[in-house]
């Protein structure tokens, strides 16, 4: 019997309050992990949430304060 499982593997809180989320898809055979493969994607302070896990949305909650969020926007504008 094949199974597939996809979970949140890691979130990392970057310098500047990015959130970088790496999920994990794992195929099983038989009860034995025949596979597996990662997928990343980063969100920046004040990006859309919709259809993030609700790990993710928390965390993002607690760093995305307005000063973050302005810190944030002020460094992409100087560059």
């Amino acid at each position: 019997m094949l199974e597939k499982s996809v979970t949140i593997g890691q979130i990392e809180v970057l310098e500047l309050g990015q959130i970088q989320v790496r999920t994990d898809t794992k195929i099983i055979e038989d009860g034995i992990e025949i596979s597996k493969s990662y997928h990343r994607h980063v969100l920046c302070p004040a990006d859309s949430l919709v259809d993030e896990d609700a790990k993710v949305i928390a965390i993002a909650n607690a760093v995305w304060t307005p000063e973050v969020i302005s810190a944030y926007k002020a460094s992409i504008e100087t560059k």
